[in-house]
């Protein structure tokens, strides 16, 4: 969060600066600032912007000179400065050729400050070199420990001698200023010609010289040439040609090899200017040894002291030292729009070898811009594509939603030709791994859906085999409602057993993503509808099957496997084209089906009888009388046992055959007169119901005296809550 607002602040901090610096300038009406990058141009006066165009969105730089620099100076010399910049704009917005900056709005006067705007850039060569005056504080942080790469030099040195040859041939125009200052680099790594503020016109086309500008020491450094890099017949001999821009170019190369200092440093002194032009004529080859040996004796010829032996740009560019296949392929690339079909395609499919040898920021800045314009031909992406993606290989999360992503997001629409959904199932573990998941749900998921609806076997298989990766960013009614009825409408439908196996395998992978009625209602009754008895598609139907049984939290109800699942597989298991461990398999899963029925259900009915026990007991125990009472019924002969025995239960006649074999044996033994005891009179207690009832039916008792005396066991009846219970005595009645 601190770095987003820090990088608010600074966009607020840069755009209230430019419009402070622009008040009334009509570049400000059509371009937007995000933030200082560079600067450039002679003395670095010009301050670099990135930006874009508010009616398009189009990216832009916006160049900015800022007159209050000028104030120092005298009145003279701020109106030769001034002018020089608005004679260099004029021209190059006149000139138009790939190694010239291309400008988009021609430059806009106001009182404060003069703008125009131009094509992306990056920086300067010379910002590139360490020289960081009049760009942003702190400095762009792309410029840190920057370094140029070998094929950089050599591409960025070619395109120069391609720039000035097409100057002084067909534009007749000759430079006369070029150093680092006036060297852009754009965003794409391109270098491009800048600076024209001293550039001279020829006064006749069939000539071979330009007309003599005079170095003059009392005019300000800033309104005449950079001194170190202007050839020594500028100042001395009155004679200007094109080797003269050769012989700056030769300083150039020196400075780009010697971290960014020209052969001699004159310090804008004309008199040690001179000094140094007698050094170069005793040049010794030492003096060169920073240069790269490819090029030392080429750069020693242009910085000869007479024009006419220096080489020409022809002659420059043809250097073996620029045969290196990455310049070669650099090239290519930037004249790709005059070549047809046919050379573009060969072009295309040796691309992947060179671009493995390029370094990542060339093939990201330079490569890539070039390959994405092919993507408005869609002949031409299968050949193209592949290439985006090896280079993507080696991109961060950044780089690939910055450079690569936006314009893959169109292709990945395309469904012809057929190869280029083939090209991105092969790729899209890459995809996965560098897409946000934002980007996923809204432009790879539909994606593949169209794959899946695709006519093209492997491209169905491929769609499927790569499902199951990304099915954790799938939300859950994307995934019934559009993912899983397609695989369904696909397995169903196609021709080719492959396909089926492979929906069905894909069906498997994606089980733990799903809940528990999902599958019971989307997968598993989809099942049996599946047209198709072969081994392979049987083999597949069986491992769902395998899978939901063995998963922890989905459960396969034993009404649903006795009633569907069963059913279905019992069929399949005497299919005669299965091999025997196909059966063995088959009826493998059937009995460990009928065997969690079978468990299920007899726990089921075990439970069910328990119950129906438990409540059969409770019922006849709220039916039966107090066993007290039952006993007693028994002994006077008012109610015969007999009548009720039907309706006890075995525990209850065990009961009491028990209970009358105790009676048996007491009978049987010998009468035992009660000792007389003090009879410890109770106290009052109130007495329950049942209690007084078997008193009453006690004292109802009459015995006659002709009758035999009866033994009989009679309970005392103690009141309820007595502290002193009394014990069972026997009595003799009669």
């Amino acid at each position: 969060m601190d770095v987003l607002n820090k990088f608010c602040n600074t966009v607020s901090t840069t755009v209230s600066q430019l419009s402070v610096v622009l008040p009334g300038n009509p570049v400000t009406r059509e371009y937007e600032v995000t933030s200082h990058i560079a600067s450039a141009g002679t003395g670095l006066l010009w301050k670099v912007y990135s930006g874009y165009k508010k009616s398009t969105k189009q990216e832009a730089a916006i160049f900015v000179f800022e007159k209050k620099q000028l104030d120092r100076w005298s009145k003279q010399d701020r109106d030769e400065i001034l002018n020089a910049l608005k004679r260099g704009v004029s021209q190059l917005t006149r000139i138009r050729h790939p190694q010239v900056l291309v400008v988009h709005h021609p430059a806009e006067d106001s009182r404060d400050s003069l703008a125009f705007a131009t094509e992306p850039v990056f920086a300067s060569l010379a910002n590139i070199l360490g020289k960081i005056e009049n760009t942003s504080s702190p400095p762009n942080p792309q410029l840190k420990n920057y370094k140029l790469f070998e094929v950089e030099i050599k591409y960025g040195l070619l395109q120069i001698g391609e720039g000035l040859a097409f100057l002084h041939n067909d534009a007749k125009i000759l430079h006369h200023n070029l150093c680092p200052e006036n060297i852009v680099i754009n965003q794409q790594g391109a270098w491009k010609i800048f600076g024209f503020d001293f550039s001279i016109q020829k006064s006749h086309p069939d000539s071979t010289t330009w007309p003599w500008l005079e170095y003059k020491s009392d005019l300000h450094p800033l309104a005449q040439p950079e001194l170190d890099y202007l050839a020594p017949e500028c100042v001395l001999l009155e004679s200007n040609t094109a080797a003269s821009d050769v012989y700056s170019l030769g300083v150039m190369i020196y400075a780009l090899y010697n971290e960014g200092q020209p052969l001699f440093s004159a310090n804008k002194d004309l008199h040690t200017y001179k000094q140094n032009i007698n050094k170069i004529k005793q040049l010794p080859a030492s003096g060169l040894m920073s240069i790269v040996e490819g090029l030392r004796e080429m750069v020693r010829m242009m910085l000869n002291f007479k024009p006419e032996l220096r080489p020409d740009e022809h002659e420059l560019i043809k250097v073996e030292f620029f045969d290196d296949v990455g310049v070669k392929t650099l090239n290519y690339l930037d004249s790709l729009f005059q070549w047809d079909n046919l050379q573009k395609s060969q072009f295309y499919k040796g691309l992947p070898q060179i671009v493995d040898k390029l370094p990542h920021r060339v093939c990201l800045y330079r490569v890539i811009p070039c390959l994405i314009k092919e993507f408005v031909n869609p002949t031409m992406v299968p050949f193209v594509l592949p290439n985006v993606l090896i280079i993507a290989e080696n991109c961060s999360k950044e780089e690939f939603s910055q450079h690569i992503l936006p314009t893959l997001k169109t292709v990945m629409k395309m469904t012809d030709p057929i190869q280029i959904l083939l090209i991105f199932m092969q790729k899209m573990d890459l995809l996965l791994k560098l897409t946000p998941s934002d980007e996923v749900k809204m432009d790879v998921l539909p994606m593949l859906y169209r794959a899946l609806e695709s006519d093209a076997q492997q491209i169905q298989e491929l769609c499927l085999s790569v499902l199951p990766t990304y099915a954790v960013l799938i939300d859950y009614p994307s995934m019934k409602n559009a993912l899983l009825p397609r695989i369904k409408r696909l397995c169903m439908s196609t021709s080719y057993i492959s396909v089926r196996v492979n929906c069905l395998v894909c069906l498997g992978k994606l089980l733990e993503h799903l809940d528990k009625w999902l599958v019971l209602d989307e997968i598993l009754p989809f099942l049996p509808q599946i047209p198709s008895r072969e081994p392979a598609v049987l083999m597949g139907i069986l491992g769902i099957y395998k899978l939901v049984l063995s998963h922890k939290q989905m459960v396969i109800t034993k009404e649903v496997m006795a009633t569907k699942v069963l059913p279905f597989l019992m069929p399949l298991s005497i299919e005669n084209a299965l091999t025997l461990n196909q059966f063995n398999a088959i009826i493998a899963v059937i009995k460990e089906m009928v065997n969690r029925v079978e468990t299920e259900h007899r726990v089921k009915l075990e439970q069910l009888n328990s119950i129906q026990n438990e409540q059969k007991a409770l019922d006849s125990s709220m039916n039966l009388p107090p066993p007290a009472q039952l006993e007693i019924e028994q002994i006077l002969g008012m109610k015969s046992p007999s009548g009720d025995i039907k309706t006890f239960t075995i525990d209850d006649k065990q009961r009491f055959i028990r209970e009358q074999e105790a009676t048996q044996r007491l009978h049987s033994e010998p009468a035992i007169n009660p000792s007389k005891a003090t009879v410890v009179k109770p106290l009052p207690q109130t007495r329950d119901l049942t209690s007084t009832l078997m008193e009453n039916n006690l004292n109802q008792m009459v015995i006659s005296p002709t009758q035999q005396p009866t033994k009989a066991w009679v309970a005392n009846p103690l009141p309820i809550g007595n502290p002193h219970p009394v014990g069972h005595h026997r009595v003799t009645v009669g």
